[in-house]
């Protein structure tokens, strides 16, 4: 009689617990729910057309590079639309924001070499080798770069919180999408997007410091600045 009285409460804790863990899921699933909505209306407006971008730089957000030293099909994208914006005026200089932070793999001169085989100015270029994570990226861009007024160029799935950051902090930012193809593997991306908007919600309350930081380097300056070859 003891066993089934015990076994009775046994299993009625492990029901309640059960019901607290789904209940806490449940939960977690509706704030990221209500944080990727809140942070996609809040700033689809910012994302244009690039016949209507003007600012005083264009900051491209890196991405991956293939082996043979060649920018992947969608960091040639940013890289063709934030080139376009140069050339048409719209924008004065680029900063390349990307990870640099092995020997064996570099973002941000790829993105630059490619940037000059297309008729860009050396000097007209920025390096941002230390654009680790979106957040990093659009931090050094006001903090080293000193950018007052920028146009970011990515993926159109990536600019709202590209510039949910800029906003929270304090950057004047649009966002043009440099969606010229479709990329394979996208619905992964767009599902790991979920959680990075939640991440940089919070991370953007908090506003820490980016991984590294340094002297300044206006970007109404010279680009070569930043070259490390």
């Amino acid at each position: 009689m003891y066993i089934k009285i015990y076994l009775r409460k046994k299993c009625i804790n492990i029901k309640k617990t059960f019901k607290i863990i789904l209940m806490i899921i449940i939960t977690i699933i509706i704030v990221c729910i209500f944080i990727n909505f809140g942070i996609i209306l809040k700033e689809r407006k910012k994302i244009i057309n690039s016949k209507n971008a003007f600012g005083e730089c264009a900051l491209i957000l890196g991405c991956g590079v293939r082996p043979d030293g060649t920018p992947s099909d969608m960091l040639r994208d940013r890289l063709i639309t934030g080139i376009n914006l140069y050339k048409d005026g719209k924008i004065k200089k680029l900063i390349m924001s990307g990870d640099h932070g092995r020997k064996n793999y570099d973002e941000v001169n790829v993105m630059k070499q490619f940037a000059v085989s297309l008729g860009v100015p050396s000097e007209d270029i920025f390096m941002d080798h230390a654009g680790f994570c979106t957040y990093d990226s659009v931090c050094r861009a006001k903090e080293i770069f000193m950018a007052d007024s920028i146009i970011i160029v990515s993926q159109k799935y990536h600019l709202y919180r590209a510039l949910y950051i800029a906003d929270m902090l304090g950057i004047s930012a649009k966002g043009v999408p440099a969606d010229l193809h479709s990329y394979p593997g996208q619905e992964v991306r767009s599902t790991r997007e979920i959680l990075a908007r939640v991440k940089d919600f919070f991370t953007s309350i908090f506003k820490p410091d980016p991984k590294y930081l340094g002297e300044a380097i206006p970007v109404s300056g010279n680009g070569d600045i930043t070259n490390d070859k």
